[in-house]
This record gives C-alpha cells, sequence and structure tokens, in this order.
C-alpha cells in the first residue's frame, strides 16, 4: 500500500471559502474482464500518474494500492466534488494516458477498454456515528 498523507500530524479538517469539511472516499474500480494488467512498471506508472491527477485537481490521496487486477484509493477531497465525475476523472484519465504509452495493452484488453465501467464507493469517517450525534446533539449548549 502506498501510504501518501500522515493525517496523524495534520488538522484533519480542511478550511474553505465558507466552510469546513473532511470528507473521505474509498474508491475502488476494476480492469475489463479483470485482466491483470496493472503490474510492474504499469502499477509505478499509475501510481504517478494518479499522484499527478490528485495535484491537478486539488484532491488529497491519502492512501493507494495498486493490484493486478483492480485500484483502491483513499481521497480526502472537498465537497464540490461530485463523485461520479471525479471517477469519470480518474478512470478516463488514466485510461488515455496508458494506451498512449502503452499502446500493447488494446490487445490484451479486446476491444480497448481499460477500465470496467462500474465502481465502489465508500465514506469514511474518523468520527464515529454516535460522536455526531452526539455532536448535533450538544450544539445547543455551545453556543
Amino acid at each position: 500500500m502506498v501510504k501518501l498523507t500522515d493525517y496523524s500530524a495534520q488538522n484533519d479538517l480542511t478550511y474553505g471559502r465558507g466552510y469546513v469539511y473532511s470528507i473521505q472516499y474509498h474508491l475502488v474500480w476494476c480492469t475489463k474482464y479483470r485482466k491483470k494488467v496493472l503490474t510492474d512498471s504499469i502499477r509505478e506508472e499509475i501510481i504517478q500518474h494518479l499522484t499527478n491527477l490528485a495535484g491537478e485537481y486539488r484532491f488529497r490521496i491519502d492512501s493507494m494500492e495498486i493490484m493486478p487486477d483492480h485500484v483502491h484509493l483513499l481521497v480526502d477531497c472537498s465537497p464540490q466534488f461530485v463523485i461520479p465525475v471525479m471517477i469519470k476523472i480518474l478512470k478516463g484519465n488514466t485510461a488515455r494516458w496508458l494506451f498512449m504509452n502503452h499502446p500493447e495493452l488494446k490487445k490484451i484488453l479486446w476491444g480497448g477498454h481499460l477500465w470496467n465501467p462500474s465502481y465502489c464507493v465508500v465514506t469514511v469517517s474518523d468520527r464515529s456515528l454516535d460522536q455526531v450525534r452526539h455532536y448535533i446533539a450538544t450544539q445547543e449548549v455551545r453556543k
């Protein structure tokens, strides 16, 4: 697993213009036909490319694991990110970039599609449901 951010040394809240947030998503997507093509140098290139995309689109990748047939990311992003759009950016950019640099992948992946169209997204929080309920319940007292 590639650990990209040390949250223990940081404030876990991010401040935007007029809002404060802490939003993390666990994203998973697979190669088409679960073909094991994300290996060796291709794996390393995907790590670098996804890291570059995070910088370009201004979200943080906390953890990343590139398996031979799927990708796991733990991302921290602003509330403005719409998850389907984010997934489209990540999958579309990596597919286009990889096919340009590794045209042999199109032959392995019949029809030239790198990614399966589906994906999994799970919200992640360092706060438990009970902590959030308590925080909301005690807001009247904190005024």
